[in-house]
């Protein structure tokens, strides 16, 4: 009997294969796709030419995805973040530097107080048990949408911050609430930090794509990882578990499950989850979240004085854009976000539409040398099957107080991985790796 078996073959599923092959433990990771990396993924479009389909930036405190890194000998570099940022608000444009864009004095006071407000309850959450903070039921009632609407006194104030908001989430911001936000911003240290690219969440990029530091982890034992093993079924027994597909069945002493929470629903347990894990995991819906891709010969924005970096109200389908340059220059690339609502609307358009759309609105920022991307590619994790959506699980109202931790407690001999059952960087690869390590850890401290 093999000892643990692994559901998803992300960051955070092998992870925890590391950690079993470093321990010596038999393991198998079955993972539905046809490659590894779940909501990580580098496309390659030539040699020297790629793009991250899915997560790219790691960032200070972030300290286990430094630590890979080194240990794999990924090299890893700044985001560019150099020249004017673009505001565009109400049809109009602005540059700026720094963070905070330029807009009246009533908007910036506001949104230097409303920031500074978030930021001090946020400090106060108790990150591995948000559910017993003081005010948790009434945050727990109040969407983040709420929350703006009613401490925003400006109009501007209020579309930066929902700029800002949904960046972070990739969510509507009327489908989480309160606390889950401020969970979320702790988890992740802080505001600023979350918003910022230097020494932010954004500073750096790797070398050759993000999925390079996951195969380089994976190589090692990669004759375990079963590709195209999507799991059916999982039923538990006195002596282990099997873990049942199309053309195997497995059996196990544990199995950890490190993918999306969607996706659990999908899969049959005998017996089945209790009734508090089986309600919150059909609460909890994915964030929705599209990368456009603007492809030219060189990054000529940086020429001309600008980092590539935008934010825009909802007359734009994109709330933020970055420069997503390779390290070497060899091509210029801007990354578009497209989130929730406006995500939505833009993927119901033809591929045709969209580059159109991205170029005319890059044209609008940048000039008339931005009109002729050599190529234009976008991608959406919402429409792969086996994603359901990006960057993370987001927690309606209620679900914090009314359920607690009960997606991340372990249920016999199931115990749950993924960045969602992080409480330290959730819903970032951070995130991920620590929960798939937790596993782990849980396992062989069980067992010893």
């Amino acid at each position: 009997m093999i000892d643990v078996i692994i559901i998803g073959a992300g960051f955070s599923g092998i992870a925890a294969a590391r950690k079993l092959h470093q321990a010596n433990k038999s393991f198998l990771v079955l993972e539905a796709r046809d490659r590894i990396g779940g909501r990580v993924y580098s496309k390659h479009l030539s040699d020297d030419l790629y793009v991250d389909l899915g997560g790219q930036w790691i960032g200070p405190s972030q300290t286990r995805m430094y630590e890979l890194c080194e240990a794999y000998g990924v090299e890893y570099f700044e985001t560019y973040d150099q020249g004017y940022n673009i505001i565009d608000l109400n049809e109009k444009i602005k540059t700026y530097k720094g963070i905070i864009p330029k807009m009246d004095i009533l908007s910036l006071i506001n949104l230097d107080w409303i920031m500074r407000k978030l930021e001090r309850m946020a400090k106060t959450i108790p990150l591995h048990a948000p559910w017993t903070h003081a005010k948790a039921f009434v945050y727990d009632q109040i969407s983040m949408e709420d929350f703006l609407a009613r401490n925003c006194r400006t109009q501007a104030c209020l579309s930066v911050m929902r700029i800002a908001t949904e960046t972070i989430f990739a969510a509507k911001l009327e489908s989480l609430s309160l606390l889950h936000a401020l969970f979320y911003i702790k988890s992740g240290k802080n505001l600023n930090t979350l918003i910022n690219v230097k020494n932010g969440a954004q500073q750096h990029r790797l070398v050759g794509g993000m999925q390079i530091l996951l195969e380089k982890m994976a190589k090692p034992f990669d004759d375990q990882v079963l590709l195209e093993h999507a799991v059916i079924e999982i039923n538990q027994g006195i002596g282990g578990v099997s873990v049942i597909g199309k053309g195997y069945n497995f059996s196990a002493k544990k199995v950890i499950i490190a993918i999306p929470p969607p996706l659990v629903s999908e899969i049959k347990f005998d017996p089945p989850l209790s009734p508090e894990k089986t309600i919150v995991i059909n609460q909890i819906n994915m964030g929705k979240v599209g990368k456009c891709f603007a492809i030219y010969e060189k990054p000529f924005w940086r020429n001309d004085g600008f980092s590539g970096q935008t934010l825009a109200d909802s007359n734009s389908p994109f709330q933020a854009m970055y420069d997503c340059s390779p390290k070497n220059v060899a091509y210029g690339i801007i990354m578009a976000f497209t989130i929730a609502d406006r995500a939505e609307e833009f993927f119901n358009k033809e591929l045709s539409k969209r580059q159109d759309i991205l170029t005319g609105f890059l044209v609008r920022y940048f000039g008339e040398k931005a009109s002729n991307p050599m190529q234009y590619l976008d991608h959406t994790m919402t429409d792969d099957a086996w994603s359901g959506g990006c960057y993370a699980g987001i927690y309606p109202l209620g679900a914090w107080t009314n359920f607690q931790n009960a997606y991340s407690k372990p249920e016999g001999n199931i115990i749950w991985a993924g960045t969602e059952s992080s409480d330290v960087w959730f819903g970032y690869i951070e995130g991920a790796v620590r929960a798939g390590e937790r596993a782990v850890g849980e396992i062989l401290d069980f067992r010893s």
